[in-house]
């Protein structure tokens, strides 16, 4: 395999009201990683016409999910911040990977499953071949490395998957074209830490999610203090006392949830954690909790509430950011092209 420059990717959907979980599994660690890599962060907003929407929230949230980019510490002067559909490269991709990849390999897909429930003939062929986007997405940009939750891990290997058949498939023109050793990078995931999975207040078994039908399921970026103080009081709990290390939490999944989203947003193990409060009874760790979470989350929405009002601002960042982000994918589309026997 030819060596590749590292350079991380990863995208967020532009779906509103991002919560804690987007938070410490997602914007915390873009945050994070640029300083140890070239990254390139996107607000996916083409994925998030899989579902249906609304024309007039896309473009609101599009913009709210850049200004929480912003906000979290991210630096568009170093990193490349930019909305997907500014690029048709993404689509272009796709569109040569869906001819790559098989039936079979999306039939596996789990997420494919659980959106379209038991009336499958009547999803979308884009729920059913989101993932393939996701693959150019990534490729497009020959990145190494994608941050992503558990829950996304089957989908990065797809691209994995995608990636070397290209490779394979097209070895000989790949190499007619200079391109020794393989023309795509098969990227590697980046899951780590102890809140890569938050899951809901109301039942650990689940995933925070706002769509969850009870507002007290999840703590929302742009709460305030009063409301995350409520929902962190609310949330579900058992009558034992917290463990004094990480084996005393199995079977406890609110438990190590909580324990989790200390850690997380305190740069702490669970075992860190525990050595701090096991013993102690949920209500005052519970208290201690809604302190750290209005402490870290409080600058962000601070900041997020300006930047509302910098509508101009978060333009700029996203064309600025789109502009960089053809530059790079254009001419790896050349190539595919070139590979292809494509006449351009």
């Amino acid at each position: 395999m030819a060596k590749f420059t590292e350079r991380v990717f990863s995208g967020v959907q532009p779906t509103g009201n991002l919560h804690l979980g987007n938070y410490l599994g997602a914007l915390k660690r873009f945050v994070e990683m640029q300083a140890t890599h070239p990254c390139i962060y996107c607000v996916v907003d083409l994925h998030a016409m899989t579902m249906g929407h609304d024309p007039a929230t896309l473009k609101r949230t599009t913009r709210e999910v850049t200004a929480a980019f912003l906000a979290c510490g991210i630096d568009p002067e170093r990193n490349i911040v930019f909305n997907q559909s500014r690029v048709h490269q993404h689509s272009e991709l796709a569109w040569v990977l869906d001819c790559v990849a098989r039936m079979g390999w999306l039939n596996r897909m789990t997420q494919f499953k659980e959106k379209a429930g038991k009336d499958r003939e009547n999803a979308s062929v884009g729920i059913f071949n989101y993932p393939v986007l996701m693959a150019a997405d990534i490729l497009i940009y020959k990145a190494t490395h994608v941050p992503v939750g558990d829950d996304q891990k089957q989908h990065l290997e797809l691209a994995r998957d995608v990636a070397q058949k290209f490779n394979n498939d097209f070895a000989d023109s790949i190499a007619a074209h200079g391109h020794e050793g393989g023309f795509f990078p098969l990227p590697e995931p980046l899951i780590q830490g102890p809140a890569t999975r938050v899951m809901s207040l109301r039942d650990g078994s689940k995933k925070m999610s706002k769509s969850d039908a009870s507002e007290f399921s999840y703590i929302a970026v742009m709460d305030d203090a009063d409301a995350v103080a409520q929902k962190i009081r609310r949330a579900k709990t058992d009558p034992g006392a917290l463990p004094g290390e990480v084996a005393g939490l199995a079977g406890r999944p609110e438990a190590e949830n909580l324990v989790g989203i200390f850690a997380g947003l305190n740069d702490q193990s669970k075992d860190e954690v525990l050595a701090e409060y096991g013993g102690a009874q949920f209500s005052g760790f519970k208290s201690a909790l809604t302190d750290l979470i209005v402490a870290k989350l409080a600058p962000i929405r601070a900041e997020m509430i300006r930047l509302a009002d910098a509508p101009d601002h978060v333009d700029a960042v996203l064309a600025d950011g789109a502009k960089r982000a053809r530059e790079i994918a254009a001419p790896v589309m050349d190539s595919v092209k070139d590979i292809l026997g494509l006449v351009r």
